[in-house]
């Protein structure tokens, strides 16, 4: 192994929020779709487990998305973090990630609008306003238009923040070093932070600091159960993810950061550009953010090797987080410090189920 490389930053030790870890590599939130749909969206299975083990080479894993609620629910067979069933489910996953070294949060969501009734147990989806995204939702009665969502009244919104709440408590109890609100990618925090889905005239809408609300709500409600240094959130500015789009992200986005420094919150992990495509897309300065936001700033989206040792080199980040090198290489870190080549993902077998494409990838030390 190169000395050089191994005195990179990238491979070093770090510290994120209350989180020590082994290095600056994170594992991005991947969802997979391989809960137990049947015995009510639990995680856990042997190759579930089998599946974090592998990737426990990463400073941190940030766990696929589990949702809070069953409204929250957008994809066929993703886990829940509300149920006790769920929280055993975990157990063993956090326990494996924990016996190999690295540490884990869990991503916890409530997708809004970005779903259907046909995954949702028959609820009709919620949103801030009743805006339909022009979106396609995969469900076990294939490829269905999502439909209209219903506007959330106050009263919900209380109820869902307190659903984000038992979520992190949950988290905690299943193991989880801490967690990381989805608020990217069109998903409903998002949703209220961004004009083209918030059409609101109340306190939850219009101006941006009623547009953040919600997400600070949030924030506030989940620090309060398990503390600022274990609390993250995911944010992705300018992305059109799920048909979503806002009119001034540099605003919204800048008030949000410097309301999260007021929080003292872990890390934000940010979504440069447009979610799985390109980086180079107008309305919000990631830069700005790396210098104003106090916490650990995780950069993701399109990163390799170079980009990401020179980025941490360079100070423009505190930790790289990677997605898809990481479904077809469990054993990333490894590559990247040996500039190993790496497995090429198969998109077929992302959301399929069965250790195909999920557990399968050749490592290192399986080579021939």
């Amino acid at each position: 192994m190169n000395t050089a490389t191994n005195t990179k930053k990238l491979f070093q030790p770090a510290r994120i929020g209350d989180i020590d870890v082994a290095n600056r590599i994170v594992m991005a939130p991947l969802t997979r779709s391989r809960a137990d749909e049947a015995a009510g969206d639990v995680p856990g299975s042997a190759m579930n487990i089998d599946y974090y083990r592998q990737r426990s080479n990463a400073g941190l894993i940030i766990s696929e998305g589990t949702q809070v609620s069953p409204v929250g629910k957008g994809y066929m067979a993703t886990p829940g973090i509300y149920s006790d069933a769920q929280v055993e489910g975990w157990k063993p996953i956090t326990k494996a990630v924990h016996d190999a070294g690295s540490r884990i949060v869990a991503q916890i969501w409530h997708v809004g609008r970005v779903t259907h009734a046909d995954l949702t147990g028959g609820v009709q989806p919620v949103a801030p306003s009743a805006v339909r995204p022009n979106a396609i939702a995969y469900t076990h009665n294939g490829k269905v238009d999502m439909p209209e969502p219903r506007a959330l009244s106050v009263a919900d919104i209380k109820v869902i923040v307190g659903e984000y709440r038992l979520g992190a408590a949950n988290a905690i109890r299943a193991g989880f070093d801490g967690v990381e609100l989805h608020g990217a990618n069109g998903y409903l925090i998002d949703q209220f932070l961004r004009d083209g889905a918030n059409h609101r005239s109340d306190e939850y809408g219009g101006s941006v600091e009623n547009r953040c609300r919600f997400a600070l709500e949030v924030i506030d409600a989940v620090i309060a159960e398990i503390g600022a240094g274990r609390v993250g959130i995911r944010l992705s500015p300018v992305t059109p993810a799920n048909d979503l789009s806002d009119s001034n992200p540099q605003a919204v986005f800048g008030y949000l950061i410097e309301q999260l420094n007021l929080r003292h919150i872990a890390f934000v992990h940010f979504i440069e550009g447009a979610t799985g495509g390109s980086r180079d897309v107008p309305g919000f300065d990631f830069a700005w953010a790396r210098k104003t936001f106090n916490g650990t700033y995780i950069a993701n989206n399109g990163y390799d090797r170079d980009m990401a040792i020179d980025a941490i080199e360079a100070g423009r980040a505190d930790a790289i987080a990677f997605g898809r090198l990481f479904i077809a290489n469990p054993d990333l870190v490894q590559r990247l410090q040996q500039n190993a080549p790496l497995n090429t993902p198969n998109p077929k077998t992302f959301y399929t189920q069965g250790v195909v494409g999920y557990t399968d990838y050749p490592q290192l030390d399986q080579a021939a």
